[in-house]
Protein backbone atom coordinates (compact mmCIF):
# COMPACT_ATOMS: atom_id res chain seq x y z
CA UNK A 1 0.00 0.00 0.00
CA UNK A 2 1.67 3.51 -0.87
CA UNK A 3 0.50 6.71 -0.36
CA UNK A 4 0.37 9.59 -2.84
CA UNK A 5 -0.42 12.55 -0.29
CA UNK A 6 2.61 12.96 2.01
CA UNK A 7 1.51 16.00 3.32
CA UNK A 8 -0.73 17.12 5.68
CA UNK A 9 -3.95 15.20 5.86
CA UNK A 10 -6.23 17.93 6.22
CA UNK A 11 -7.05 19.54 2.59
CA UNK A 12 -7.91 23.02 4.26
CA UNK A 13 -5.12 25.46 4.77
CA UNK A 14 -6.73 27.06 7.71
CA UNK A 15 -6.70 23.53 9.66
CA UNK A 16 -3.35 23.30 8.26
CA UNK A 17 -2.04 26.19 10.26
CA UNK A 18 -4.42 25.44 13.67
CA UNK A 19 -1.94 22.41 13.37
CA UNK A 20 1.31 24.13 12.64
CA UNK A 21 0.49 26.23 15.45
CA UNK A 22 -0.92 23.83 17.57
CA UNK A 23 2.45 21.67 16.84
CA UNK A 24 4.97 24.65 17.71
CA UNK A 25 3.62 25.23 20.86
CA UNK A 26 3.48 21.91 21.95
CA UNK A 27 7.27 21.37 20.84
CA UNK A 28 7.67 24.71 22.45
CA UNK A 29 5.76 23.77 25.90
CA UNK A 30 7.84 20.59 25.62
CA UNK A 31 11.40 22.38 25.45
CA UNK A 32 10.55 24.57 28.14
CA UNK A 33 9.12 22.19 30.77
CA UNK A 34 12.55 20.09 29.59
CA UNK A 35 15.33 23.02 30.02
CA UNK A 36 13.63 23.58 33.80
CA UNK A 37 13.36 20.01 34.76
CA UNK A 38 17.18 19.66 33.59
CA UNK A 39 18.01 22.43 35.87
CA UNK A 40 15.94 21.35 38.90
CA UNK A 41 17.88 17.99 38.80
CA UNK A 42 20.94 19.42 38.23
CA UNK A 43 20.54 21.62 40.65
CA UNK A 44 19.66 18.54 42.88
CA UNK A 45 22.25 16.24 41.64
CA UNK A 46 25.01 19.15 42.63
CA UNK A 47 23.79 19.94 46.03
CA UNK A 48 23.66 15.87 46.47
CA UNK A 49 27.02 16.42 45.61
CA UNK A 50 28.33 19.01 47.97
CA UNK A 51 26.73 16.93 50.85
CA UNK A 52 28.49 14.07 50.16
CA UNK A 53 31.71 15.94 49.75
CA UNK A 54 31.64 17.99 52.37
CA UNK A 55 30.90 14.75 54.70
CA UNK A 56 33.73 12.73 52.92
CA UNK A 57 35.94 15.88 53.72
CA UNK A 58 34.52 15.75 57.14
CA UNK A 59 35.43 11.91 57.82
CA UNK A 60 38.21 12.18 56.50
CA UNK A 61 39.66 15.22 58.65
CA UNK A 62 38.20 13.10 61.56
CA UNK A 63 40.14 9.97 60.83
CA UNK A 64 43.76 12.01 60.18
CA UNK A 65 43.13 13.56 63.15
CA UNK A 66 42.56 10.40 65.41
CA UNK A 67 45.71 8.92 63.04
CA UNK A 68 47.80 11.37 64.35
CA UNK A 69 46.09 11.10 68.05
CA UNK A 70 46.61 7.24 68.08
CA UNK A 71 50.59 8.06 66.95
CA UNK A 72 51.15 10.03 69.49
CA UNK A 73 50.22 8.30 72.16
CA UNK A 74 51.96 4.79 71.22
CA UNK A 75 55.25 6.06 69.37
CA UNK A 76 55.83 9.97 69.49
CA UNK A 77 56.09 12.32 72.57
CA UNK A 78 54.76 15.96 71.91
CA UNK A 79 57.92 18.56 71.56
CA UNK A 80 57.52 19.93 74.66
CA UNK A 81 58.22 16.32 76.95
CA UNK A 82 61.46 14.88 77.75
CA UNK A 83 60.51 10.43 77.12
CA UNK A 84 62.84 8.21 78.82
CA UNK A 85 62.84 5.12 80.53
CA UNK A 86 64.55 5.26 84.11
CA UNK A 87 65.55 2.70 87.37
CA UNK A 88 64.98 2.93 90.70
CA UNK A 89 67.92 1.18 92.61
CA UNK A 90 67.81 0.97 96.00
CA UNK A 91 71.09 1.06 97.74
CA UNK A 92 71.53 -1.46 100.75
CA UNK A 93 73.07 0.95 102.40
CA UNK A 94 69.87 3.29 102.89
CA UNK A 95 66.79 1.85 104.10
CA UNK A 96 63.71 1.18 102.19
CA UNK A 97 61.14 3.89 102.14
CA UNK A 98 58.08 3.46 104.48
CA UNK A 99 55.03 2.54 103.36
Amino acid sequence: MTYSNRGFPAGNPIANALVIIAGTIVIATSLVIGFFAFVVFGSAMLILASIVGIRMWWLRRKVAKSVRGASRDSNEAPASMIEGEYTVIVSEDREPPAR
